[in-house]
């Protein structure tokens, strides 16, 4: 795998600690700026529906500009912002730029996508996007103890001094390792690869919106969005009632939630780590077995809440198994629609955003129509279980196509991916 790629998931992480830490930080937040708690959690909403909107909005206004241009623009917006946020006493202003930010983080993930894809080997999708979403696991890991510890220790605007400190090595190493020429029409490795859709056997421009959106309308890529929606909605349903289902279910003291967020990002990161592995050679076994035993899994998290000894267990692995399924569904997205490298990046993340937004809210409706805090979990259970009957209905995943070869290239050795 290109260093390069190593150095985009080094971006991601420092921009995906900016989405995590805040939760650490509301209560600070809130009394610093005169504001309710409610209002200030309406800012961790901002950046989220920013993400929603901005992923394919972005790469949509991307697409004709160099990647690294585009890389760099992304990210001197979203150190800036946190400038501004770091000094405002305004609570409007910094909710503007909880937006701005999410706009630049979701444009930057979508071209990053592209661009890992690009520079990876054709029949590594998975691994080059293991390493991009390693960076928001680890920010997922250290997000939120250290935006809390920050906060505690200087006040919440130390935690948005970090971020933007952080953010300067990550554009060192975009300037220095990204290539120069690379853009939509002419991707990274200089030969634009000509692809068709749909069995039409039309070429499309892989470098023009109204190509790259004429390769979104694949039946098969807008299940695998869905599915997507689907299984991070169960993912974040339950994350976001972690700490209510531990101390109040579970039992487990308050001043162990940090070492609990903390632990379900390490599961995170090995899920993304174990996808890396097996998502370019067998995604349909993956997704099938990990599919099963993630619903199975949340269903009996809601049944063995109350022993603490299994709870804590089963944090690390549905933190494993949702990540190792979710990373998966990206690489297939990004293997489906190859004549839509930077857009099929912007809504994979768009899609993932959608669950990430209507996961916790099913989780808090089921809270509040008084069915308790086990109730997230079994949301959770049953949201992988409807993207487990979608998946059984229409079969999106069928292996990796093989990739085809630019003019005057030899034709590829046999699918790695065929199942």
């Amino acid at each position: 795998m290109p260093f390069a790629v190593y150095l985009l998931g080094l971006a991601v992480f420092a921009q995906g600690t900016s989405e995590f830490m805040l939760s650490g930080l509301v209560p600070g937040i809130a009394r610093d700026l005169n504001v309710s708690i409610p209002a200030a959690g309406l800012l961790t909403s901002a950046f989220a529906a920013g993400m929603v909107v901005g992923a394919p909005l972005m790469a949509v206004l991307s697409l004709r500009l160099s990647r690294r241009f585009a890389l760099l623009a992304f990210l001197v917006v979203f150190l800036l912002v946190h400038v501004i946020g770091a000094v405002t006493t305004s609570y409007e202003v910094l909710l503007v730029t909880r937006v701005v930010a999410a706009l630049a983080n979701a444009g930057f993930l979508a071209v990053a996508m592209a661009t890992a894809i690009g520079l990876a080997p054709p029949n590594a999708k998975g691994r080059a996007t293991s390493v991009l979403l390693g960076g928001v696991t680890i920010a997922c890991v250290a997000g939120v103890p250290g935006g809390a510890l920050l906060g505690e220790l200087w006040g919440w605007r130390s935690a948005f001094w970090a971020v933007a400190v952080a953010l300067v090595p990550a554009i060192v190493a975009v300037l220095k390792s990204v290539p120069a020429g690379s853009n939509a029409t002419n991707p990274p490795g200089g030969v634009a690869e000509p692809t068709t859709h749909g069995g039409a056997g039309t070429p499309s421009a892989p470098g023009s919106a109204r190509g790259e959106l004429r390769a979104l309308r694949r039946p098969r890529l807008l299940v695998l969005l869905l599915l997507g929606a689907l299984v991070n909605g169960a993912t974040f349903c339950t994350f976001t009632y972690l700490a209510p289902l531990l101390t109040e279910v579970t039992g487990i003291g308050s001043a162990w939630m940090p070492g609990m967020l903390a632990l379900f990002g390490l599961g995170s990161f090995a899920g993304v780590t174990i996808s890396g592995r097996i998502a370019d050679v067998r995604p349909v076994r993956l997704l099938v077995v990990g599919g099963v035993a993630l619903a199975a899994g949340w269903a009996v998290f809601a049944l063995v809440a109350g022993m603490p000894v299994l709870a804590v267990v089963l944090v690390f692995v549905q933190g494993t198994l949702s990540f190792a399924v979710g990373s998966t569904l990206i690489s297939q997205v990004l293997y489906t629609a190859t004549g839509a490298p930077t857009l099929s990046g912007g809504f994979a993340t768009a899609a993932f955003n959608v669950g990430a937004a209507i996961g916790p809210w099913l989780g808090g409706a089921a809270i509040g129509a008084g069915l308790g805090f086990r109730s997230p979990v079994w949301v959770s259970a049953g949201l992988v279980a409807v993207a487990l009957a979608v998946a059984g209905v229409f079969r999106p995943a069928r292996g990796n196509p093989a990739p085809r070869p630019a003019p005057n290239q030899v034709e590829p050795g046999p699918r790695l991916g065929a199942q």
